[in-house]
């Protein structure tokens, strides 16, 4: 059985060690999980083994002989495919699925004067497609697809190469339950025909019904590995977080019964069909659904991103129209976008600049000129108060990881001091750990009289924080409920289409 073993492998970036003798070790045919809190330094480990770094320490082995992994076609070279979380940094939206998927035998074609073969190359592709069950069309555009399809699309460029070994960094995040299955029914075929996977999910349950072992991450150094079954799920939390969890959804307050917005007759051609709602002072309401039933949707036409959507809205009792998203935030509306490295964040710029981007006007003289030192200021005591890991607030955003960038994706908009507050998806791709203190700040936004939209698919969540619940199935709310009043498995009937007797 052919192995691939990361040996003592160390980095470091300006100001900070990330990886500190680091050794893992993978097996053809077998799923291997990786799991850690956001910072531990998984995504870095993998970004080694897709060849992204080369100014690591330490040594890669296949079947015990040394490899070069010092760039992407070093990896490619041996084996190595790597599908990173952000789908979107991965495929080229003006080209057709069968293009993105098929691009590696494309640009890398024995004879450079020849021509593609177009037909060959859609059937390929539509055939990797249909091995996935994905309804896609390969001469569809990217930039027509959902999340969701873009990442099955990654997927399956990814397996069409000569794969002995497949990285998949949180894969199912922006997957349905039943996108998910299909997901894992390749995963098996793949383990058959002697690939191996490293699989990377903060979804515990996830990994129990997929992978063979487990290897945890802290803080850069490896902390446990064991067989999957002789690994307790309480146990891999401790592991991940170093102390045992405390309660994860802390204690609601009452909210108050002043109605703050008022959604009436929101429809957008094709995706939204006359959607009503009301948020009150100081409640978390949850908007629970399965993924494409247009909770999206809603939260982009609320904060004024929807120019084909219609909709009366009221906010404090006056009427208002959003007709951008610019509106949205004189209003005192925000957003905290699903896809947050595309719509959420400057992923090149600094913290500091990202923090303080929705709130220059508080840090300008006159309008003109811009006062660093309050800006400073109050950018510092925001990534204390969030526990957002950094060198400092001029490091880029993009080497951070992906929790600690949603955390100042949401913390912009704690700068902004916003009134109503649009959450889509927020703990996606994050630990267990950093959920809670994502909790313990929605709960404080709600207990300062703030209002909470908090759009999720993960049902467990919406019931833990919430005070009622919209459920939405194919464009519509189909059902209102009192959080205390109602259970999982009641609102996973009405998110699957479910119907009252």
């Amino acid at each position: 059985m052919t192995s691939l073993h990361l040996k003592d492998i160390c980095i470091s970036f300006p100001g900070i060690n990330v990886l500190k003798d680091v050794s893992l070790q993978a097996h053809q045919g077998k799923v291997h999980a990786l799991l850690g809190a956001n910072g531990a330094g998984k995504s870095t480990l993998m970004k080694i083994l897709a060849g992204a770094y080369s100014h690591y320490k330490g040594s890669i082995e296949l079947d015990d002989n040394k490899i070069a992994v010092r760039s992407p076609r070093d990896a490619k070279r041996n084996g190595i495919q790597v599908v990173h979380q952000e789908v979107d940094t991965l495929l080229v939206d003006t080209l057709t699925v069968g293009e993105n998927i098929m691009m590696e035998q494309i640009v890398h074609q024995k004879n450079e004067r020849s021509f593609v073969h177009w037909t060959s190359l859609h059937k390929n592709a539509q055939d990797k497609l249909d091995e996935l069950n994905v309804r896609v069309s390969s001469k569809q555009l990217v930039s027509q697809l959902t999340l969701a399809e873009k990442q099955m699309v990654v997927i399956a460029r990814a397996v069409t190469m000569d794969c002995r070994f497949l990285v998949l960094d949180e894969p199912t995040a922006p997957l349905s339950d039943t996108e998910t299955q299909g997901l894992f029914r390749l995963v098996r075929s793949l383990t058959k025909r002697d690939v191996g996977i490293i699989f990377i999910s903060h979804r515990l349950p996830e990994i129990y019904e997929l992978c063979d072992e487990v290897t945890i991450m802290r803080d850069g150094r490896i902390v446990a590995h064991d067989q999957i079954e002789h690994m307790q799920q309480s146990k891999m939390i401790e592991h991940m977080i170093g102390t045992k969890l405390a309660q994860q959804y802390p204690e609601k307050t009452k909210a108050q019964e002043t109605v703050v917005l008022e959604v009436t007759h929101l429809s957008e051609p094709g995706k939204l069909n006359d959607v009503n709602l009301h948020l009150k002072k100081g409640e978390i309401v949850g908007l629970a659904g399965l993924v494409g039933a247009g909770k999206t949707e809603v939260l982009r036409a609320l904060f004024g991103a929807s120019p084909n959507a219609t909709v009366e809205l009221s906010l404090h009792g006056k009427h208002i129209h959003l007709h951008s998203p610019a509106s949205a935030v004189a209003h005192g509306i925000a957003l905290v976008p699903e896809e947050r490295r595309r719509q959420g964040i400057f992923i090149k710029d600094s913290v500091r600049h990202n923090l303080s981007a929705s709130s220059l006007g508080k840090f300008t003289k006159f309008g003109l000129w811009l006062h660093t030192v309050s800006e400073k200021k109050a950018v510092s005591n925001m990534i204390s108060s969030l526990g957002i890991k950094a060198a400092n607030d001029t490091t880029d955003l993009q080497h951070l990881s992906g929790g600690n960038q949603q955390k100042v994706a949401i913390g912009k908009w704690l700068l902004a001091d916003a009134d109503v507050y649009l959450f889509d998806e927020p703990t996606k791709g994050v630990d267990i750990g950093a959920k809670r203190d994502i909790f313990l700040l929605l709960s404080k936004l709600a207990k300062e009289g703030k209002t909470v939209l908090y759009a999720s698919s993960e049902l467990s969540e919406i019931i833990g924080i919430s005070h009622r619940i919209y459920v939405m199935y194919d464009g519509q709310i189909t059902k209102e409920f009192e959080t205390e009043g109602t259970t999982e498995e009641e609102l996973m009937f009405y998110c699957t289409g479910g119907t009252s007797s």
